[in-house]
């Protein structure tokens, strides 16, 4: 709503994956109540979605009542065999673009992920009908970036598929840690995803693709680096972005706790403690996208004698701030088990400090992410 007041035209969607449903304990319907009660108290009036995020054909069917937007993750199915013969020549104004050996490896890595995700695409439309759900193709969680040619031919592959995606998620160059920002060549990351933007239009104007389609940024929260970039190129473009964010909001919420004072700093050092002791459990899950040094991670006896302030500076992403400790950060935006184990105590604590919270989440959530890409 503040987007929209400054201008900026930004459709919320609540974000929750089985992974993260299976960790705490709760179910799709419960995000899909939270975002409804949300946007009824607000009056929002806009579009909104709900996210089955990072989803298969192992546990779609958990989602099909809750969610209005499906991610479809078929890294896993990236490079396993598939003939591209029968593309290559059904394709030839693909090859005269990007030259027939580049066409030929490109279709044999990916499209058997495209044909997964046709399936699980076909799965949802005979459910919820097509055209009532947003689809969204990731291939991110993956060793090896794609380049622009290599998304163009994933997307050729979906529209030949049937696939009307209307985000993709490539996998950049670089590295998108947890709640920290880029690690990479910046230079290079916006020549990327120019011409990724660029491949899509290609898509959309040739192959009949989704006018809406665009790119989406997972584990997006924290990368200020390369919004300057992103912003350029959506500017020039006239492209849209998918953001997503949501993991940055929990550790808002525990900064908001600790400048509180009182019992909320030591809520807050207490799930430090708890996430320090069972590091190994939580970080297991994540462990493609964090980078923690546990040698510099301090020992939950110093964080318990912490004051407020030295809790949110060590915590909040301020990289000129002498206290910022990133791998603290990481290890606390994989800790969020913590807190869903403490249930009410923790829900009710959020109550006592909303002042606090609310004024850190929304800091950081405007300030810091949709007014340098949009406003």
């Amino acid at each position: 709503m503040m987007a929209a007041d400054a201008g900026a035209d930004v459709t919320p969607v609540w974000n929750k994956s089985h992974r993260e449903h299976m960790i705490v304990g709760s179910d799709p319907m419960s995000a899909r109540r939270a975002a409804d009660a949300a946007v009824r108290e607000l009056g929002w009036t806009q579009q909104y979605f709900v996210d089955a995020d990072h989803i298969n054909l192992s546990n779609v069917e958990l989602f099909l009542e809750a969610c209005d937007f499906y991610t479809l993750d078929v890294a896993y199915a990236i490079g396993r065999p598939a003939d591209p013969s029968e593309f290559v020549t059904r394709h030839p104004e693909l090859v005269r673009e990007l030259t027939s050996e580049t066409v030929e490896r490109a279709a044999a890595k990916y499209l058997f992920a495209v044909e997964e995700a046709a399936h699980i695409y076909c799965r949802i439309a005979e459910v919820k009908g097509r055209g009532q759900f947003v689809t969204e193709v990731s291939m991110d969680e993956t060793d090896a970036p794609q380049t622009p040619p290599e998304l163009l031919v994933i997307l050729v592959a979906l529209a030949d598929a049937g696939v009307p995606a209307q985000t993709i998620a490539p996998k950049f160059t670089g590295r998108f840690n947890k709640g920290v920002d880029y690690v990479g060549d910046v230079a290079q990351f916006e020549r990327e995803f120019r011409d990724d933007v660029a491949a899509i239009a290609l898509a959309v104007a040739t192959y009949g693709l989704p006018g809406d389609l665009k790119l989406s940024v997972h584990s997006g929260s924290d990368k200020f680096s390369i919004y300057g970039p992103m912003r350029r190129v959506l500017h020039e473009t006239g492209a849209g972005v998918h953001l997503k964010t949501a993991g940055t909001t929990w550790l808002e919420e525990l900064i908001g706790l600790a400048e509180a004072g009182g019992d909320g700093l030591a809520l807050a050092q207490e799930v430090y403690s708890e996430a320090f002791a069972h590091a190994d459990e939580l970080c297991a899950p994540y462990a493609t996208v964090i980078d923690i040094d546990r040698s510099k991670l301090p020992a939950p006896a110093e964080v318990g004698g912490w004051s407020s302030e030295e809790f949110a500076a060590a915590l909040r992403h301020e990289q000129t701030c002498a206290r910022f400790n990133p791998h603290l950060r990481q290890l606390l935006h994989v800790g969020y088990k913590v807190a869903s184990k403490m249930g009410s105590r923790y829900l009710e604590m959020l109550e006592t400090c909303e002042d606090s919270v609310s004024r850190n989440v929304t800091t950081n959530l405007f300030d810091r992410h949709i007014k340098p890409l949009f406003v």
